[in-house]
């Protein structure tokens, strides 16, 4: 670590370190881990709450390591492991402050967060092109498919190319199309060699030096592999969980609040996701038993991208060309466009295809090109084994959670994210049922506003306890976990100073996620009141009609 860094920091790595204990005495499903500094300049910290553990056992089949405060100078060098949710939205599975940037950092970075996570590999990562990231994921997570940051790659190019993106201002816009419109390898290969002859770059050691690692950053290279995008030319590394939240300016001081706003703008976004989901009846597009089937499984966003694939069917038609027993294989082609055309092979035994675009492998959604073959064939509901459950309403169901729980002693499972996530499906639950009628909802809206009432009370009065117990986060040398709290029989006036300051800022910390909580059910107020109004003007419009 360069020593403007150290001074910046300051002495602001004890912040950190104090918020983690205090997080960690909170809830024993907390980890936290400081790798040694025999220097004794400080050394990187990893952490990751019971949310980030749970939600990893669900969605942490692809990840995104985000490194971006080296790229963009940030002032605290504040790094995140994030996935994607049942809704598409960022889901994080862990932070660091990396202080040093020895070779072995990152090492222990990834054995620490894949140790935290249970010591389950994802399918797939997404990082930055950095030659110490390589060697860390390919050392710690060998069996996972590992992918450059496109948009990290566009933006060293046009760092290092800097002087042809002066002379010729197409270049930038043509290097783009040549890597994400290609559907196939022959294509970009094609692509690639006349962009590098129309603009006299053949002998470019860069640009060389890309081509050659073009199976770890080109996303025709990449489709096999599931990293839970919609499109090849969706996020590739480019979005971030604490984007708007934590920037180049963003102090140490900041960060922790920074960090926990973040935390609490997504669970609002999720928490109203699953609601719409719920709640909101999508319009059906066909008669197909299989839309209807779909619109029952998926959360709403992942069900439209499926519904735009089986729409787009009624423009493909499927064409067979071999017939070999039990395996068919067809072309498949939009009208008109047959030099674009998909071959699909279908098992109709194993009621199983396979598509040469390759999307199903790439985002989890059936191709429009199978669905085509579905329909020649007269298959009319999804076979289970093109239904992924993470993206499903169900995702977040199941033994993850309760694997996770068994670690934890039973008087400590009803820790703060268990609190939080039962609060919320009971919630989901008590909506639905308190919507189903105009008696039954203002019965329910009269018990949700003297249950608000009587938590505002509660909080006021400070009943809220934390749990105190000890968690022991991993035991490897190269770690130290925090060790809860212990109270000495005879304290000084400095240590009693101290403990109240502690308790102060526990109970502010405290109230903060009271504040959270109201927001969300005072957003569930809201929306109930809007039901209300919407079922009142049926009611008087059914009236009118009546009258008639």
């Amino acid at each position: 670590m360069n020593a403007s860094r150290q001074r910046t920091l300051g002495g602001g790595g004890h912040h950190v370190l104090d918020y983690l204990k205090r997080m960690q005495a909170e809830n024993p499903a907390f980890f936290y881990a400081v790798q040694n500094d025999n220097d004794h300049s400080g050394g990187n910290i990893f952490w990751a709450d019971a949310t980030c553990r749970t939600n990893y056992s669900y969605f942490g089949d692809t990840v995104t390591f985000d490194t971006r405060y080296r790229t963009n100078r940030y002032r605290v060098p504040f790094a995140s492991f994030t996935g994607l949710n049942h809704h598409g939205q960022p889901v994080l599975f862990g932070c660091a402050l990396i202080l040093n940037e020895p070779e072995t950092s990152f090492i222990w970075l990834f054995q620490t967060w894949l140790h935290a996570m249970s010591g389950c590999q994802p399918v797939s990562i997404t990082t930055d092109p950095d030659r110490l990231i390589q060697i860390a994921v390919a050392q710690v997570l060998p069996e996972t498919r590992h992918r450059f940051c496109k948009w990290g790659i566009f933006r060293e190019t046009q760092e290092k190319l800097a002087q042809i993106y002066q002379s010729h201002p197409t270049f930038e816009t043509e290097f783009q199309k040549c890597i994400n419109e290609p559907e196939t390898i022959d294509e970009f290969e094609s692509s690639w060699q006349s962009l590098l002859e129309r603009y006299y770059v053949m002998d470019n050691e860069w640009l060389q030096s890309m081509y050659n690692a073009r199976q770890q950053w080109v996303p025709v290279y990449m489709r096999d592999t599931f990293f839970g995008e919609f499109s090849i030319t969706d996020r590739s590394g480019g979005h971030s969980f604490f984007d708007g939240y934590v920037n180049a300016s963003t102090t140490i001081q900041m960060l922790i609040k920074q960090y926990e706003k973040a935390l609490a703008s997504w669970h609002e976004k999720e928490f109203k996701a699953d609601y719409d989901t719920t709640n909101c009846t999508p319009f059906l597009k066909t008669p197909s038993p299989m839309e209807k089937q779909a619109a029952n499984l998926y959360t709403r966003r992942v069900f439209m991208k499926f519904q735009e694939e089986l729409v787009e069917t009624l423009a493909n038609s499927a064409t067979k060309i071999d017939d070999a027993g039990a395996v068919t294989t067809y072309h498949v082609a939009k009208f008109g466009e047959d030099h674009k055309a998909r071959t699909v092979s279908f098992n109709s035994i194993e009621m199983k295809a396979s598509c040469s675009c390759q999307i199903f492998e790439y985002s989890g959604i059936i191709c429009r090109h199978i669905l085509a073959v579905f329909r020649a064939k007269n298959v009319l509901t999804l076979p289970s084994q093109y239904i992924l459950k993470r993206w499903t309403r169900n995702a977040k169901t199941g033994p993850a959670a309760d694997e996770l729980a068994s670690d934890v002693p039973n008087s400590d499972r009803e820790s703060l994210t268990v609190r939080y996530n039962n609060l919320r499906q009971e919630a989901i639950k008590y909506v639905e049922e308190g919507a189903k009628s105009i008696h039954v909802y203002n019965v329910a809206m009269d018990a949700l506003r003297e249950a608000a009432k009587k938590v505002t009370a509660a909080k006021n009065q400070g009943s809220g306890g934390t749990d105190s117990s000890t968690f022991i986060n991993g035991g490897s040398q190269d770690s130290r976990a925090a060790e809860g709290p212990q109270t000495p029989i005879h304290q000084s006036v400095d240590e009693k100073e101290k403990k109240i300051h502690e308790m102060t800022a526990e109970l502010e910390n405290i109230n903060q996620r009271c504040e959270v909580y109201r927001a969300n059910l005072l957003a569930v107020l809201r929306d109930m009141e809007e039901q209300k109004l919407k079922l009142s003007v049926k009611v008087q419009n059914a009236r009118l009609s009546l009258k008639e």
